[in-house]
């Protein structure tokens, strides 16, 4: 029985999924819309600038924003 005829004759009683989103009304949580995604990796992303920092100043390359 699919979710829609489930929910018609009461035998399930979860919301049907509507998909609208102030974002992106395709998108479901954590999935592959922009939003979703920088909001996701936005930890790994700033430790990967961090470390990239790093290693210019470890190579000796100016980094004009220090100036």
């Amino acid at each position: 029985m699919s979710l829609k005829k489930a929910i018609k004759y009461k035998k399930e009683h979860r919301k049907e999924y509507t998909g609208a989103k102030s974002v992106d009304p395709s998108c479901r949580n954590h999935k592959g819309c922009k939003w979703c995604e920088e909001n996701r990796t936005y930890q790994s992303r700033k430790q990967k600038q961090k470390t990239d920092e790093i290693l210019k100043l470890l190579r000796g390359e100016e980094d004009e924003s220090i100036n």
